[in-house]
Order: structure tokens, then sequence, then C-alpha cells
């Protein structure tokens, strides 16, 4: 039995080296022939792969032809150290497969849903409304004590983070947090009284 094994393992072997002869040709010599070979071979087995996978036999019989003429063009990146013909030319199959699913999948924008459509230009009145409430908020930070002021100038326009403001200024960090949160107080108790 043994014995056996290895005639039909040689008779494989040959079989694969066959295979990865036939590409080299493709790539040295761009040998009609030997890609024929090799498309005659593969393209069946790879149309059963991608049917099995789920494509219908049109699109798996696109995905070959595309899969053939990969191996056609980059014949010459093929590498037996690496792989074998058979998982070289699968591996290209595979991918291209993916590819073709992620487009299928990818829905068509619709350009008429709101999303796309632009937010209409504001009016004067919402224009003065937003400028007004700037000035309110800019107006209730200037009256707020020195030491809040610094410490939401820096939290908030200079954008520290917290634990930073507390060696800058030589506080404890829990002084930070209590002086961010009264500066918010303020600041809201000041916009209620003017709104």
């Amino acid at each position: 039995m043994r014995l056996a094994r290895r005639v039909v393992d040689k008779d494989r072997e040959s079989v694969l080296d066959e295979f990865e002869d036939l590409i080299v040709a493709i790539a040295r010599k761009r040998d009609r022939a030997a890609f024929r070979a090799l498309f005659d071979h593969f393209a069946p087995r790879l149309k059963t792969f991608f049917m099995r996978g789920g494509l219908d036999p049109a699109a798996a019989e696109e995905i070959v032809q595309e899969t053939m003429v990969k191996v056609w063009r980059k014949a010459d990146q093929f590498d037996p150290a690496k792989a074998k013909a058979s998982t070289w030319i699968f591996s290209i199959g595979r991918n291209l497969r993916v590819d073709f699913l992620r487009k299928e999948k990818r829905p068509q924008p619709d350009f008429n849903d709101p999303m796309f459509v632009p937010d209409p230009e504001p009016d004067g009145f919402e224009v003065l409304s937003v400028a007004q409430e700037a000035d309110l908020v800019r107006e209730a930070f200037d009256a707020l004590p020195p030491d809040q002021k610094a410490v939401m100038t820096l939290a908030f326009y200079e954008e520290k983070p917290h634990s930073e403001i507390a060696s800058e200024l030589g506080l404890p960090l829990g002084t930070v947090k209590s002086r961010i949160r009264l500066a918010f107080q303020r600041i809201r108790s000041g916009l209620g009284e003017s709104v």
C-alpha cells in the first residue's frame, strides 16, 4: 500500500509541477498554449468553487474570466517556493470574489435623500440670534471671577487636560474640577437671566 501511495503522490507531484511550469512559461514567454492548458484545467474548478460560495453562474463565470486574466498578467509574480500553482490561482479568485461581493452589497447613494440636500442658508433672524447668543456667552464668561476664568480658558480655549492645568497653576486636581463646575453654573445662571 505504501508503494501505491508513493506512486500516486509522485504522479500528483508531477501534475503540480506541470502547473508551476505552465505559469513559468506564461511569465517568461507569454506562452498561449500554456495559458490554454491552465485555463482548461482551472476555469471549471473555479466556477464550481464560486457557485458553491453562493454566486449565480453568470457572476461565477465573470469572476473566472477576471481570475484567469489576472493569472496571465501576474504570472511573473508567482513564486513556487511560497505556494502551489492551484493555491495561488484560487487565492487570486477568492480575492476577486470578495471584491465582487463588496461592490454588490455596497448601497448606491440616493441623492434625493435629505442627508444629501444641503442645509438652507440661515436667514437674517437666525444669524442675529446666534450672534446675540454668542455675545451673551462672552459676557457671562467675562463676568467670571479671575480664578474660574483662568481655569476655563486653559480647559476650553487651550484644550489642556485637567491634570496639566492643575500642575501649571499649582492647584490640586479637585480644585481645578471644582472651579470648572462653578464656572459652568455661573455661565448657565447668567444666560438664564438674559434669555
